[in-house]
């Protein structure tokens, strides 16, 4: 299920992980040549994100929401 990117943190490694409308967090890793996501490493490139959608396997899995 497609949800929308309303904010960000980093998690304990430093990585960027989005925090999703349905309450789920989802790492955004730009890691290439496997996960391509040069938007992510900006603060610029993150704000841009804000409002699109991922893809969400927590909500389609029906997990509870994730904790901050």
């Amino acid at each position: 299920m497609r949800q929308v990117i309303t904010g960000y943190h980093r998690d304990e490694a430093g990585d960027w992980v989005a925090q999703l409308a349905c309450g789920h967090f989802q790492h955004v890793r730009h890691t290439p040549p496997w996960v391509n996501r040069p938007w992510v490493v900006t603060a610029t490139g993150r704000a841009a994100m804000l409002g699109s959608a991922l893809e969400c396997r927590k909500c389609d899995e029906g997990a509870p929401p994730d904790c901050r």
